[in-house]
């Protein structure tokens, strides 16, 4: 096999998985999950944990959201205090059943920064900024370096856009409000955005583990429209060939999460050559939350 028909890296580290995690249930859903290793010091923090045949069980007695998020936060805080969740967000995020309605009503809040460390489901919005010809195919992309200071994957490629959805917001609202926070792009210029595929990832992190549907959008911009960060997450901007950045990407210097919504681009869009793009939409399929069929927008 050729390098260009090898499965890009991101694919396999989507869902590399070498840590063994437990089971979390909350209120008797299977919401998550926990590393075995950080068992006996989690309990040892929460005794009224529960270590079962199926997994680990939150207390029983959590009858509703209130009293489970109740319960999340100072546990949280003292997991912090451990270095077992890393940081603190203050940004709150939803505890699903993941096997349930997308719409049904959390079963807890936490701490953002926590989600990983439980393993629970969190959703991110990923923006592919670019230019295209006459016939409106796509020749360049746009690219944003992150910052040497951010707390995950600093100095590393991204998209032009993207970050994790917060509590009662939906992907593409969130997509919106980060254009303007990562590039300084209105609602009305993001409002244009189009949904490529949702991506579902579970992998190993720092943190514990990404367990995340990635939503991928398309968002064409005009010539002279430059992107300027207003947050101080992202270094700087750079718009290179559509080529460059699948090369870019497929070389390991981007974010798995931005080479993985770069390649769902080029594939829609048929912007590798044919025995590539054949290759890895094969090896990439598992990956897709809908039908893997490869779509023109």
């Amino acid at each position: 096999m050729t390098d260009a028909l090898r499965p890009w890296p991101c694919i396999a580290q989507a869902r590399m998985r070498r840590l063994p995690r437990q089971p979390f249930f909350l209120a008797g859903r299977r919401v998550g999950s926990v590393a075995s290793a950080l068992l006996p010091g989690l309990q040892a923090l929460d005794p009224a944990l529960h270590l079962a045949a199926d997994g680990l069980h939150a207390p029983a007695a959590l009858a509703n959201a209130e009293q489970a998020t109740a319960w999340f936060t100072p546990l949280n805080l003292r997991l912090q205090a451990q270095g077992w969740v890393r940081g603190w967000r203050h940004e709150w995020l939803p505890v699903t059943d993941p096997a349930g309605p997308a719409d049904a009503p959390p079963l807890a809040v936490i701490e953002r920064a926590a989600a990983r460390f439980w393993g629970t489901l969190t959703l991110g919005a990923h923006a592919n900024g670019y230019l295209a010809d006459p016939q409106g195919r796509p020749t360049h992309l746009w690219l944003g370096r992150r910052s040497a200071t951010k707390p995950t994957d600093p100095g590393l490629l991204d998209n032009l856009v993207g970050g994790g959805v917060p509590l009662d917001q939906t992907p593409f609202e969130t997509l919106v409000r980060e254009g303007w926070e990562e590039a300084g792009l209105g609602a009305e210029v993001m409002q244009a955005a189009r949904r490529g595929r949702v991506m579902r990832l579970a992998r190993d992190v720092p943190e514990g583990l990404q367990f995340e549907h990635l939503f991928a959008f398309d968002l064409q911009l005009p010539p002279g429209l430059e992107p300027c960060n207003q947050d101080g997450e992202v270094a700087g901007f750079h718009c290179v060939p559509v080529a460059e950045a699948a090369a870019v990407a497929q070389a390991g210097d981007m974010t798995v999460d931005a080479a993985l919504v770069t390649l769902d681009f080029c594939l829609r869009h048929r912007l590798l050559p044919e025995p590539v793009l054949q290759a890895q939409a094969q090896a990439a399929a598992h990956l897709w939350w809908e039908p893997p069929a490869i779509q023109t927008i």
